[in-house]
């Protein structure tokens, strides 16, 4: 079994036996269910047992599963061992820091200070490991990855240590299918809308598992919405163009640029108390910072203390 398959399976019985279900854990871990499904299947059948309970809530891992369970988790321990061991003969002589982000955050946040920090030391490299969160989070709790870089960082392992570049808004792309559009206005000035009407509409989401995603259920959780969601995608640019192409309503980070088209859609800032999220650069509890460490987190650092709200 390759390293990818172990350390993918053990996310897929994490997730299973976090929700109980299979089409939950399916839109967390961004595949199919029927996938999910025929990967789990496939695995009982080579073992000959059942690894989860499923007859009754909440799901858990039989007898056999937990041997399954402590055998994925050695060979996860191991290869992150020896990806150390490697990564330290490799590194002799050459000064790589191994950045882990999502490839939307690190069009717009890497610009911002990796410049500024590579004039510092010139003769470093970065190796940048463009992923989903929870896959970067868990290559640092490896020691896969030197840093981690994402947005809001109350949700993250409590082995991390993370440093904040404090609140930054949302705005919410209004199309003129929606009964709150305002003909050519551009920016609809912050406040003047209930956030409970703008989660009333037809919405255009990112899918479950994702920071944005998060914060919005819990704002539908709150104001007690029923969403009328009519498309769901992992890409947030896939998102943004079929609410700017009048489909439905959807919400960006301010990370994201986005033109004024007023003919077209309306920009509504939401004001920082409903949502917000901060940016974050993390490195695993045990790590043993250096001046260059340092230095990379200071220069991440001072521009989110500019770019801050």
């Amino acid at each position: 079994m390759s390293k990818l398959e172990s350390q993918d399976i053990l996310c897929y019985i994490d997730s299973l036996l976090k929700y109980s279900n299979y089409s939950r854990a399916a839109q967390s871990l961004y595949i199919s269910q029927p996938y999910l499904t025929k990967v789990i299947k496939k695995i009982e059948i080579e073992l000959g047992c059942e690894l989860i309970t499923r007859n009754k809530l909440p799901y858990r891992l039989t007898e056999q599963g937990k041997i399954y369970y402590q055998y994925l988790t050695s060979l996860e321990n191991s290869y992150a061992k020896l990806i150390r061991e490697i990564s330290y003969v490799s590194d002799i002589g050459n000064k790589v820091i191994r950045i882990g982000i999502l490839p939307s955050l690190g069009s717009y946040l890497t610009p911002l200070f990796l410049p500024d920090f590579l004039e510092l030391h010139p003769a470093y490299k970065i190796n940048l490991v463009e992923d989903l969160p929870e896959k970067n989070e868990k290559r640092l709790q490896n020691n896969e990855l030197d840093f981690w870089i994402g947005q809001n960082s109350s949700s993250i392992s409590p082995n991390l240590n993370s440093f904040n570049w404090g609140r930054h808004s949302y705005q919410a792309i209004i199309p003129r299918c929606c009964e709150l559009y305002q003909e050519n206005v551009a920016v609809i000035p912050e406040g003047t809308i209930e956030i409970s009407t703008i989660l009333n509409q037809k919405l255009i989401l990112t899918s479950k598992g994702s920071a944005i995603r998060k914060q919005i259920d819990q704002l539908l959780s709150v104001y007690k919405v029923q969403p009328n969601i009519v498309m769901e995608s992992n890409e947030i640019y896939t998102v943004l163009k079929l609410a700017k192409h009048n489909l439905g309503l959807t919400f960006v980070p301010e990370s994201i640029h986005i033109k004024e088209c007023p003919s077209e859609y309306n920009i509504y800032p939401i004001p920082l108390e409903k949502m917000s999220l901060d940016y974050f650069i993390a490195h695993h509890g045990a790590k043993k910072l250096n001046s260059v460490d340092h230095d990379l987190i200071h220069t991440f650092l001072n521009h989110g203390q500019q770019c801050a709200i």
